[in-house]
């Protein structure tokens, strides 16, 4: 497991490194001043809690795991429109991406 964050000094504390290595959680951290590296995934954790998180409640981990997993996986990437995407879910978007360059490579 990844926890990704900024270098807010609530992340970069000792206390927070000795917990993560004491239950196998790698850290990870952009670079100073870089304030777009970690956008991609700052918008998905933000979309995860306001649609799914924010609406259930989980009696244990495993239950919280596949759920979350069923919503990515199932709804997320498949069925969701995503605007960068002109509107098509990720799945469909990669899809078509990988055809046209295979057409492209082809026709070549």
């Amino acid at each position: 497991m990844r926890l990704n964050s900024d270098h807010g000094v609530q992340y970069t504390s000792r206390e927070l490194g000795s917990r993560c290595a004491g239950n196998s959680i790698r850290q990870s951290m952009g670079l100073a001043g870089v304030c777009w590296d970690c956008a991609v995934a700052e918008s998905f954790f933000s979309t995860i809690k306001n649609e799914f998180y924010h609406h259930y409640s989980f009696e244990t981990r495993r239950e919280d795991e596949r759920a979350t997993m069923r919503y990515i996986e199932v709804f997320y990437n498949r069925w969701r429109p995503y605007t960068h995407n002109d509107g098509l879910p990720p799945a469909t978007a990669m899809t078509n991406f990988t055809t046209q360059n295979q057409q492209q490579l082809l026709a070549a």
